[in-house]
């Protein structure tokens, strides 16, 4: 599997005197290095005890790639593109720096930084000897740094590159240089801290495949940034089809097919992984058999989806990338000019009620829908089931958390010989039998409900605001203003600790007010929802009804939601009318989510 190994200093394995180039592969990850990693590699060379031995700086993994060794020798960079950007990195700083004050240099100091430029650039024809990947403008970063440091590269302009990490470190090095030099700006230090560079050793393991590369990457604990399991599914899916070259299945083609995979699963990292999970518990009947892995757990996701695609790399690349559209849409991940329906709306409001633990079961229907015969309508009707379920669920903790997946795993086997209404009539079966009942779900909605779960609780009062619209009053309660939504919970009785004097006047005093406060605060007649305002909620109730925004608009309870027309008519608000109010609205929600 390994085909050689060095221990090279970084002046051998970027050497004037020979044409080895390092090209990192694109489908890796974008340069990801941070100040602190940065500082670290600066320092730990900084720190080196001055001794020929050099600083150790770790390992890198290389394919040999070379197609005409006359040419140069391209080495396939798979393990160690952090270390080796950031050190070129550092190197095209210190190059800038001498250059600039070339006039202090010696015949030998002129030498080193000839020297130094060809460790970055070969010329005829000029070539990068580190060529990062071209995720996120890497590669035309990285040539800008070059061409800055007063290097002969041609670079293209990019828009934004000073807030990328490539030049931000470059600049982050070059202010470490000035502050090295001192007042004077003296290139001795700066030549002392090339010299330690230029000593510093990596350890180099060359292999002979993809595929043994890796394996030897996942098996090696270096300095880089940790891999995810999802990264790690991407290296085996690369690995595999580089073992089936011969077939016309390409790393490259593979990668590009992963990428259009995360593009139909959002940025999100826990969602990425979660489609994961769902896939396997979804069609797990189906797929090859993993042992000791009877449901996918984030611990043994890497292991099932090695034996996964180890087994059969293609029908299951293609399967991936099918199921990943259809979980496009249940994540609601569909592009600003693609159609939406009341299905899409419905998914919607599963997520808003947290019932991604029920997506694997919605997976699996929606991709045997023809199969199955199950009509949008009847999509719908499943999902607004389970929208009913998780309400109940997330309040009452009743099915407990480690019981979803099986839940729904075992759903699956259940419905999977039905077909039609058969499917909808054994979904709301299943659910209402598992679910809590009416009366420990009106505990809870009776209850302190806003401590319990503050996005459900949230979920509750838009849905008993939109049962009282109509097409003219309607109103989006979900619209966003950048991170915040434009329409909010709000807290009737405030919840901070230093009441007003008026609302401690209304309920009795200090004493009684404190009280009313702990004990009702946070229930459902106490809340509601009123237009986005940050200062609404430590004002008088009177002034909380006639708020106003800056262009005269109401934001207070006079906001014309049928929702708050009690909380308007009320001259005043204690216990009583909290009490009444929570009463009236919870009989309201066991009517909006049956099972």
């Amino acid at each position: 599997m390994i085909k050689s190994v060095a221990n090279a200093r970084v002046f051998q394995l970027l050497s004037p005197q020979d044409t080895v180039v390092y090209a990192i592969p694109k489908y890796q990850r974008e340069y990801a290095w941070t100040k602190q990693e940065w500082d670290e590699l600066c320092d730990d060379i900084l720190e080196e005890d001055g001794s020929d031995s050099g600083h150790f700086l770790g390992t890198i993994i290389c394919i040999n790639r070379t197609s005409n060794a006359n040419e140069e020798n391209l080495l396939e960079l798979v393990d160690g593109q952090q270390r080796l950007t950031t050190l070129s990195i550092l190197m095209a700083s210190i190059y800038r720096f001498l250059t600039d004050h070339s006039d202090q240099l010696d015949a030998d100091g002129r030498f080193d930084l000839d020297s130094l430029g060809r460790q970055l650039v070969l010329k005829d024809p000029v070539r990068l000897r580190v060529r990062p990947q071209i995720q996120n403008s890497n590669y035309d970063d990285y040539l800008n740094v070059l061409k800055t440091s007063g290097l002969n590269v041609k670079a293209p302009t990019v828009k934004f590159l000073g807030n990328r990490r490539i030049m931000k470190c470059y600049n982050h090095f070059s202010d470490r240089l000035d502050q090295l030099a001192g007042p004077k700006s003296s290139v001795k230090p700066v030549l002392e801290l090339l010299g330690r560079v230029k000593r510093a050793i990596l350890v180099k393991l060359e292999v002979e495949s993809t595929a043994d590369a890796f394996t030897l990457f996942e098996s090696l604990n270096n300095r880089g940034i940790p891999l995810t399991p999802i990264d790690i599914i991407k290296n085996s899916l690369l690995a595999a089809a580089d073992k089936k070259r011969n077939s016309g299945l390409t790393a490259e083609a593979v990668f590009d097919q992963w990428n259009a995979l995360l593009g139909d699963l959002g940025d999100d990292y826990k969602t990425q992984e979660r489609f994961f999970r769902h896939y396997y518990n979804a069609f797990k009947a189906e797929l090859p058999n993993v042992a000791n892995a009877p449901i996918a757990t984030r611990s043994k996701l890497i292991r099932i989806y090695e034996k996964l695609i180890t087994t059969d790399l293609e029908n299951r690349l293609e399967d991936l990338l099918f199921c990943g559209q259809i979980y496009k849409r249940i994540v609601g991940n569909l592009d600003s000019d693609e159609p939406r329906n009341s299905l899409d709306e419905a998914l919607a409001d599963l997520s808003r009620v947290q019932g991604a633990p029920s997506e694997a079961l919605l997976l699996y229907l929606m991709a045997y829908q023809d199969d199955h015969d199950l009509t949008e309508p009847m999509l719908r009707s499943i999902t607004e089931t389970l929208t009913s379920f998780f309400v109940r669920r997330n309040l009452t903790g009743d099915p407990p958390t480690n019981m979803l997946q099986r839940l729904f795993m075992s759903m699956i086997d259940e419905v999977s010989t039905k077909a039609g209404s058969e499917i909808v009539d054994a979904v709301k079966a299943r659910l209402k039998e598992e679910a809590s009942n009416d009366k420990a779900f009106y505990a809870k909605l009776v209850g302190p409900l806003y401590n319990e779960n503050a996005d459900v609780t949230r979920y509750i009062l838009v849905s008993l605001a939109k049962a009282t619209m109509t097409k003219e009053t309607y109103r989006d309660l979900w619209e966003r203003d950048g991170k915040h939504f434009k329409w909010t919970i709000e807290h009737i009785l405030p919840q901070g600790l230093n009441l007003p004097k008026e609302w401690v006047t209304m309920l009795g005093g200090v004493t009684q007010a404190s009280a009313i406060q702990q004990q009702h605060v946070h229930r459902l007649g106490n809340l509601t929802i009123t237009g986005y305002n940050s200062t609404l909620s430590n004002r008088s109730f009177h002034s909380k009804k006639i708020r106003k925004d800056a262009k005269g608009n109401y934001v207070g309870f006079k906001n014309r939601l049928p929702l708050n027309d009690d909380v308007v008519q009320a001259t005043e608000w204690t216990a009583v009318e909290i009490d009444e109010r929570t009463e009236k609205m919870a009989k309201q929600v066991l009517k909006i989510f049956p099972l």
